[in-house]
Formats: structure tokens, C-alpha cells, sequence
């Protein structure tokens, strides 16, 4: 009796997994092995994959370097967060989700309209007697764009897992004799990783695939992006069965991440990601 109604709740969630996932999975696979023009099976798609090895390379770069900057600039913000008084916490929580409320496309043109030659920015300059900078169609504006778009993503994680660190730990090691940095180094960092990881991935994977940061603060002088080449070859190429074997590569490189990140951190409450 409880296997069968541990069936029927569980009936919609494999509903919902089957025709939504697996169906379009399946879909993207039979599009990437066969030929776009007979529909006969083929590799010829997973072979011209090495043609986009430059491509994929820029844009795991970008990637890594926008998780290390989300990093860099998250965990300071989530560690500040996480030892405020619980109204504090409320409301810094909701300042840091508040730019997620806006859409994602405005906020892209929002830094465009800041970043270009005749934007806010340079117009400031001016002001001051200062020359125009050359901001937009840089790979510092591609980044920009990220970092600004997906810290969010860092702070939250980092924030539930420093937040739920036991300040009696903090206190027996300065007992102990541990400074600052020491406690930081041997107590906090050490229990937050699985934050790290989370907060990692979840820039990471959503930097790999972006196309529309990389349009509108990349501009035509910037190489393209693994998300750019997929969007050609569906729009413009007129060869979507490559833009689906281009699809498979970043559906692998998530899954190992995702990986990684379950494996290594799933120690704590919320620093795995399903």
C-alpha cells in the first residue's frame, strides 16, 4: 500500500522529468548523430567538433576567471551577511536577490549603455577633463557582464553554508591560541568549501553557455563563444544538427561539474546541487 502511493505522488515528478529531460535529450542527441541534410546517422557532427576546440577554450577561460572574480568579491559579502543580526541578514539577503527580480536582458543592456563610447561612464570622464576609455567590445566588458549578472549565484550558496558554521568552533580555536587569519584558515575556510564548490559551479555553468552577454558587451570584434556558435549554426549556419552536438558538449562538461561538486561537497546541508 505505501509502495503504491509512494508511486502515485512520485507519478507527476517522472511525468514532468520524461517530457520535459529525457524527451529533448533524446531529441538533441538524434539531431547531433545524424546528417542535416539525409537525416541518415552520421559522426560527422561529433567530428567537427575539434573545429570548435578554440572557441570552447575562450569560453571555459571566461568562465573560470568570472567564478574566480564571484569568488573573490562573494565571499566577503557572504561571510559580512551571515554575521548580522537575523533582521540584518533579511534584508542583505534580499538586496542580493533583489537584482535577480530584474530581467536578465535589461540588466545586460543596462551595463551596455554604461560600458560604450558615448555611455555614462565616459561621459563622466569627459567631465573631468579625462579621455574616453575603450570599455565595450573588450573581454573585461564580457566578464563584467558575468561577474555582475551571476555573483548573486556565489553569494547565496557561500552565505547558507557560513551561516550554519558553529561559533563555538571559532572559539575554541582562538582558545586555543589561533589568530585571526589562523581561524579563518584551519576553522571557517575549510567548513565553507562546500559552499565554494556550490557557489563555483553554479557561476561556472551558466558563464560556459551565455551568448547574449558576449553580443551586447562583446560586440563583432570579439572571438566567439561556445553559446555564440551554438546560436549560429541553429540561426544563421542553417546546420542545427552541429548545433546540437555542440549542445552535447556543454550538456557533458555540466554533468561533470555538477560531479565534482556532489562529490566533494555534499559533507553539508546545501552545498549540493541536484
Amino acid at each position: 500500500m505505501k509502495k503504491n502511493k509512494s508511486i502515485l505522488l512520485s507519478g507527476p515528478y517522472i511525468l514532468w522529468m520524461l517530457i520535459f529531460t529525457l524527451i529533448p535529450l533524446g531529441v538533441v542527441g538524434y539531431y547531433a548523430l545524424t546528417d542535416v541534410e539525409t537525416g541518415a546517422f552520421t559522426f560527422a557532427n561529433i567530428k567537427d567538433l575539434g573545429l570548435f576546440l578554440p572557441t570552447l577554450g575562450i569560453s571555459v577561460w571566461y568562465s573560470i576567471l568570472s567564478a574566480a572574480i564571484c569568488l573573490v568579491l562573494g565571499y566577503p559579502v557572504a561571510y559580512f551577511i551571515a554575521h548580522r543580526s537575523a533582521v540584518t541578514q533579511k534584508i542583505l539577503y534580499m538586496l542580493v536577490m533583489l537584482p535577480m527580480c530584474m530581467s536578465f536582458l535589461l540588466r545586460t543592456l543596462a551595463w551596455a549603455g554604461l560600458l560604450e563610447t558615448n555611455g555614462i561612464i565616459n561621459q563622466f570622464l569627459n567631465l573631468l577633463g579625462l579621455p574616453s576609455l575603450k570599455m565595450i567590445g573588450t573581454p573585461g566588458a564580457v566578464i563584467l557582464g558575468m561577474v555582475y549578472n551571476y555573483l548573486p549565484y556565489m553569494i547565496l550558496p557561500l552565505y547558507s553554508i557560513i551561516v550554519k558554521i558553529d561559533n563555538r568552533l571559532i572559539e575554541a580555536a582562538e582558545d586555543l591560541g589561533c589568530n585571526g587569519m589562523q581561524v579563518f584558515g584551519r576553522v571557517v575556510l575549510p567548513l565553507s568549501m562546500p559552499g565554494i564548490l556550490s557557489g563555483i559551479t553554479m557561476v561556472f555553468v551558466p558563464a560556459v553557455s551565455t551568448f547574449y552577454i558576449s553580443q551586447k558587451l562583446g560586440g563583432a570584434d570579439m572571438p566567439l563563444l561556445i553559446g555564440d556558435a551554438i546560436e549560429k549554426q541553429f540561426k544563421t549556419a542553417g546546420n542545427p544538427n552541429l548545433g546540437a552536438a555542440l549542445s552535447l558538449v556543454l550538456m557533458l562538461m555540466v554533468f561533470i561539474c555538477t560531479g565534482i561538486m556532489n562529490r566533494f561537497g555534499s559533507d553539508e546541508e546545501g552545498g549540493v546541487v541536484a
